[in-house]
């Protein structure tokens, strides 16, 4: 039997499907965005991450926060790049700040720079070793743990701290209490928000928010949403921290191969998807993980209903 091919493209109905998403949306209030970036290595990856940043500023996010690398390797040019932010934009940077590798004394010149920079939100983690696989161990004389980091800077300034949740539990955690409790002395220690690592199963973090909220933790949770650009380097990035690959999402990209168009559309129906439901649910907030590239994460806020503000930057 001869199939004819048919007389629209094949993106079409991905197309249509995201306008029907992008209805869904509308009329939503109080919907907000957050943006991660990491701080660039080479010339070109700044121009990248800067035309990025250019393209996401006029939709008016929350905040955008600038990673920290693994055993603070980037520390200069998280440093840097927080700077520029907020001395070339209106928008609101959150310099990533770790335990690892640095010593109380160090971790509090850092933040004492940030606030006399004019730097009030600061995403406090405990961090990554340097060495990949690498078992974590606290610095000699530094702060052992995301929750007394947290309490270390609350003592030099009244920052406005993010810091992270788990909603599958964090790799290391010995199981899902205990991993809880981390969270809750994070929150008590004075973190105003926590911001979870991506997921791809709403009903994780939708299951996760109803324990989160019984063990007394009221702050805002915010889902972290990571638009699949590369579904390979999702997988290794699910590898490392802990986050379920759903089979259906396998079933959708692995085929897809060299086909970077289709992928970004169906990147983007998936994504729309997932938010689609979350706010359903009651979620208004959402943080992006942009890794540095600004396409689906804005098309994901025009689904949204969120709209280019018109003074730009």
């Amino acid at each position: 039997m001869m199939i004819e091919a048919p007389d629209e493209p094949k993106a079409v109905p991905i197309v249509e499907r995201l306008s029907a998403l992008a209805l869904r949306f509308s009329g939503m209030e109080n919907i907000g965005v957050s943006f991660e970036f990491f701080p660039p290595n080479t010339d070109e990856m700044e121009q990248t991450l800067w035309k990025s940043i250019l393209r996401l500023a006029p939709v008016g996010p929350s905040f955008v926060s600038v990673t920290y690398g693994a055993g603070g390797s980037t520390r200069d040019r998280t440093h840097t790049t927080v700077r520029r932010i907020l001395d070339e934009t209106a928008l609101v940077p959150a310099a990533h700040l770790t335990c690892v590798a640095a010593t109380r004394e160090e971790v509090d010149d850092v933040a004492r720079a940030y606030w006399e920079a004019g730097v009030r939100h600061i995403v406090a983690l405990r961090g990554d070793p340097p060495e990949v696989g690498a078992a974590y161990a606290p610095h000699a004389g530094g702060y052992q743990y995301a929750a007394e980091l947290v309490e270390g800077l609350m003592r030099i300034a009244d920052f406005d701290i993010s810091v992270a949740a788990y909603p599958e539990t964090h790799p290391e955690a010995p199981n899902a209490e205990f991993d809880l409790d981390n969270l809750k002395r994070k929150i008590d220690a004075g973190a105003k928000r926590a911001i979870t690592q991506f997921f791809f199963d709403t009903e994780v973090f939708l299951r996760f928010r109803d324990r989160v909220r019984r063990a007394g933790i009221n702050v805002p949770l915010i889902p972290g949403i990571l638009p699949v650009t590369n579904f390979a380097q999702v997988v290794r990035f699910a590898g490392m921290c802990g986050a379920s690959i759903p089979g259906w999402l396998s079933h959708i990209f692995e085929p897809l191969g060299d086909d970077p168009e289709t992928r970004k559309l169906v990147a983007a129906m998936v994504a729309g998807e997932q938010c689609r439901i979350l706010a359903a649910e009651g979620v208004s907030d959402f943080h992006f993980y942009t890794l540095n590239r600004a396409d689906l994460t804005f098309t994901m806020c025009h689904a949204l209903g969120l709209r280019v503000l018109a003074d730009g930057v």
